[in-house]
């Protein structure tokens, strides 16, 4: 029994430290892990004197849980609208497999606001491991106490926009190489929201092939990965743009350019082949059917948690290297018609 539970009373916690000292629970953290360092002189001495005003001492038991297995493991995302249920699938299946449960965190706010949540968790000593699938400046990581097992799957920004992996646009190339062999000359890319690593990738990647192979471009036109900027885009072209092949930067915008185009009484693809991405679950509907680019998300949460559980156990992480994005082929492109 302890002296607290034997005196009945209670023991004073990292909160209410917090409070006294008038700072955030997760600045009196840092000042018990790293003595005060990087912390203002002022903000030192009022957690300091917080700590000695109230007699708290730090909770040993759950420090000491972080040299035992407790067979859990911590996802920690960004608190956004966005939910990248196909990446977290991969993960916990892996996780499962190897006998491990899984906690997925979330946070609010920016880069310091994933730091404090990262330490906390390392503190929590309740996870033997942590994956972040935003990324997580390495300052932090290096500050974690020796043995901490933490994986950075750095897929996503602190908008859930895709980065790494997620913002490969080498699909583009084999599209249009694809489209040219089949007697394409002529092209148009309607371009995603350029905050966004994988619309400009996308885009660079277009401009590219299209000057390298020598062929006709009408232009990239601006867009925001809604279906009303694939309709802007094709009312826009001129009546004698077909033959034409449209690279679409998501499957929605390609879904306003199927639109637009069968409503100027263009056919697809005679007069338009149609490309989109992510392969979404409405492409094969479309009429025609669209060609996509499949991102396999599983996998990029499957090598993600590999790396993390390789990391714990002292192994090398066997993962998948293979291209995460591969072309589906449907009917929505083919070779330009002949009237």
């Amino acid at each position: 029994m302890t002296d607290d539970a034997a005196s009945g009373t209670k023991r004073p916690t990292i909160l209410e430290v917090a409070r006294v000292a008038g700072v955030s629970h997760q600045t009196v953290s840092r000042f018990l892990r790293f003595h005060g360092e990087g912390l203002k002189p002022s903000t030192r001495e009022r957690v300091s004197a917080a700590i000695d005003e109230l007699g708290y001492r730090p909770n040993l038991v759950a420090r000491s849980m972080r040299t035992r297995r407790t067979g859990r493991l911590a996802v920690l995302l960004p608190t956004v609208a966005f939910n990248p249920a196909r990446m977290l699938s991969g993960a916990t299946d892996v996780a499962h497999d190897a006998g491990f449960s899984v906690d997925v965190m979330s946070y609010d706010g920016g880069a310091a606001s994933r730091a404090d949540r990262l330490l906390d968790l390392v503190e929590w000593g309740q996870v033997e491991g942590v994956l972040s699938f935003a990324p997580v400046d390495a300052e932090v990581v290096e500050r974690l106490p020796p043995g901490t097992a933490v994986t950075v799957a750095a897929e996503l920004d602190d908008q859930m926009r895709g980065i790494g992996e997620l913002a490969d646009g080498s699909a583009i190339v084999t599209i249009i190489e694809r489209l040219a062999e089949l007697g394409h000359r002529r092209f148009l890319h309607v371009a995603g929201a350029q905050n966004f690593a994988s619309a400009r990738s996308r885009r660079g990647a277009y401009l590219e092939t299209i000057e390298r192979l020598a062929l006709d471009s009408l232009g990239v036109h601006d867009g925001d990965w809604s279906g009303e900027s694939g309709v802007a885009a094709v009312e826009a072209l001129p009546d004698d743009a077909p033959p034409l092949a449209v690279i679409a930067a998501n499957d929605l915008v390609a879904a306003g350019v199927i639109s637009a185009a069968s409503r100027r009484g263009w056919r697809i693809p005679e007069d338009i082949s149609v490309t989109g991405w992510d392969d979404t679950a409405l492409a094969p509907f479309l009429l025609p059917p669209l060609t996509s680019v499949e991102v396999d998300l599983e996998r990029i949460g499957r090598n993600a948690m590999t790396g993390l559980i390789a990391t714990i156990r002292g192994a090398h992480a066997e993962v998948d290297t293979r291209p995460v994005s591969r072309v589906v082929w449907r009917d929505s492109a083919g070779p330009p018609g002949r009237g």
